[in-house]
């Protein structure tokens, strides 16, 4: 039987979806009540798409849920939210937004992502042309790297103000994805608990 008290992880990958060796795929195998949002396309990435993706998880969620989103997925999440009914937006305990990119992404940096294949052309990354700058209407945490390729640590913390979140400095540990060889990500977790417990 449900518990009121239950709370659902649900994950928000962003481009390229996340691995195995991501901190969100090892959340979805260590917490009890895990979900993944899905999508029909992880590279080539359309914001209005996104969205519904989201917003399918969610629905398909009972009780409440703790967000926990990752670079692309971040702005997706933050989209979503802010476009959800009253009743949606209350069912959600906080928002863990990791490494949220800035916004445009830079071809260059997209190149040097690795995500896409030799000779693939570029996404055009529609509806991700500008963060949106409204308060969101649930407990938010924004981790940000020193070194992060997608998104300098100032432009972090503006987007954490323009959501109402804070701010947390991780240190230098690159794009906090597969590559920052973070594990399980206690630190992380952490952040989390603080979300679902508050």
């Amino acid at each position: 039987m449900w518990d009121d008290d239950d709370v659902t992880l649900l994950t928000v990958p962003g481009w390229g979806d996340s691995g195995h060796a991501h901190w969100q795929s090892r959340w979805e195998l260590g917490y009890p009540l895990a979900r993944r949002a899905a999508q029909r396309d992880w590279l080539y990435p359309d914001r209005d798409e996104w969205v519904a993706g989201l917003s399918a998880a969610a629905a398909g969620i009972p009780g409440r849920l703790v967000i926990a989103a990752h670079s692309l997925g971040c702005h997706t999440a933050v989209a979503w939210l802010l476009q959800a009914s009253l009743s949606e937006q209350r069912r959600v305990k906080g928002l863990l937004l990791v490494a949220p990119p800035a916004l445009p992404i830079a071809e260059a940096v997209a190149r040097a992502s690795g995500e896409l294949p030799a000779g693939a052309p570029l996404p055009a990354f529609p509806g991700f042309e500008a963060p949106l700058a409204q308060r969101l209407p649930a407990p938010a945490i924004v981790v940000a790297s020193r070194n992060d390729p997608f998104c300098g640590f100032e432009a972090a913390g503006r987007m954490a103000e323009a959501w109402g979140a804070e701010c947390h400095d991780a240190g230098a540990c690159g794009h906090i994805g597969s590559q920052a060889g973070l594990g399980s990500w206690p630190a992380g977790q952490s952040l989390l608990q603080r979300l679902i417990l508050g």
